[in-house]
């Protein structure tokens, strides 16, 4: 167990959000000696998590937001993001979130359709301004990750399909009030196959060419995130391998002179420095399995519930011999459950549980179902800002 806890984490009222801000500013640093060598833009995708201290650190590291509703675009500002370093993507964006967007004179939006760019249009001419935008496509590529945080097939709600790109673009000689300045792409979440950002590189070079013939030459690329993170062994890799991932544009990317490239990481900036801390409330055991009832749930961490996705998980109170445990919440569902045959030191009621690599996706997704409080977060290695 080499993830820090409190000094004070036995006494403490559980469950509670752990964030190591230590690990968080050697991840940013990390990331921005491989971005920026390489006259990469990063922007944190406030949807991972959207913790206020974290959110200073890591505007403080020099990245930018990428924000996927009106309130992150707030979240953002509040935070001090500067407005030119804020992009507004998601495929619902509602007239309201829109309107602030413009008023904030953000850097881009990430238009998702053909019928949101009439609306854009139409909000920026009753402000006086002229919203500079970047048209989403569906690349069709496919992210082999779960099909659920897969975004870039044509099966899928997001982004505009090449079938539809040449109508859109010659639609936007009538919306007087809207910037073409780039492409955006996003086509999936936590992926580990570097080739498939090679592929998406690829489509993106086939669709300049093709627009410059028709007269279209973009300042502006934006090829999304969705780099994954190692959820199995945490300590062995707490900082992605940042440096591989750019290296995989830089190769196969085809960037016209002075043009910026941008990606938008979430989880692999925050996942590996959060954790969540929870107590053992009882420990029952049936004719077919021991079950570890703790006092977080699915309404702390929704992840396993949702997509049946792997954490590891840590008792660090004891040091018995190994048992397999179903480790389940209180909460009155049966996928209340963040793993099957857990191998734990042998559990009693008291002990401390970690569940690792929650800072994306944990606290962010937190619901007050049952009627819950919202946990706390605690912050380790810095001092929260």
């Amino acid at each position: 167990m080499s993830f820090p806890l409190p000094a004070d984490a036995a006494t403490r009222d559980t469950p509670f959000y752990l964030y190591n801000l230590g690990l968080l500013a050697r991840t940013l640093t990390a990331v921005q000696q491989a971005a920026q060598p390489r006259n990469m833009q990063v922007h944190y995708a406030l949807k991972a998590n959207a913790n206020a201290p974290i959110l200073n650190l890591i505007r403080e590291h020099g990245l930018g937001a990428d924000c996927v509703s009106g309130a992150e675009v707030q979240r953002a500002l509040d935070t001090g993001f500067a407005p030119g370093h804020i992009v507004f993507a998601g495929v619902g964006k509602s007239d309201a979130e829109i309107r602030l967007a413009l008023a904030a004179d953000i850097w881009c939006f990430n238009a998702e359709s053909a019928q949101e760019l009439v609306v854009l249009n139409e909000l920026a001419g009753a402000q006086g301004r002229t919203a500079r935008v970047a048209l989403r496509i569906n690349p069709n590529v496919d992210a082999h990750t779960h099909h659920y945080i897969t975004t870039g097939l044509d099966a899928n709600k997001f982004g505009i399909s090449l079938a539809d790109l040449g109508a859109v673009i010659d639609q936007l000689g009538a919306l007087p009030n809207l910037e073409l300045v780039g492409l955006h792409a996003h086509i999936g979440s936590q992926i580990t196959d570097l080739g498939v950002f090679a592929e998406l590189s690829r489509k993106l070079n086939e669709l300049q060419t093709w627009l410059e013939s028709r007269g279209h030459h973009l300042p502006h690329l934006n090829v999304g995130g969705g780099l994954g993170i190692d959820y199995h062994t945490p300590d062995a890799n707490p900082i992605p391998d940042f440096e591989a991932y750019f290296k995989v544009f830089e190769q196969h990317l085809v960037r016209r002179p002075g043009q910026q490239v941008h990606v938008e990481l979430g989880r692999a900036i925050v996942a590996q420095s959060g954790a969540l801390v929870s107590r053992v409330l009882y420990v029952k055991r049936s004719q077919q399995t021991n079950f570890a009832i703790l006092d977080a749930g699915m309404t702390e961490l929704i992840r396993p519930a949702l997509y049946d996705s792997f954490h590891l998980i840590q008792n660090v109170s004891s040091q018995g011999s190994r048992q397999l445990y179903d480790v389940v919440g209180p909460i009155c569902e049966s996928s209340d459950t963040f793993g099957r045959e857990v191998a734990l030191p042998e559990t009693r009621r008291g002990d401390l549980v970690v569940i690792r690599s929650t800072g994306a996706y944990g606290e962010v997704m937190a619901s007050n179902y049952n009627l819950r409080e919202k946990a706390a977060a605690v912050y380790i290695g810095g001092q929260p800002g």
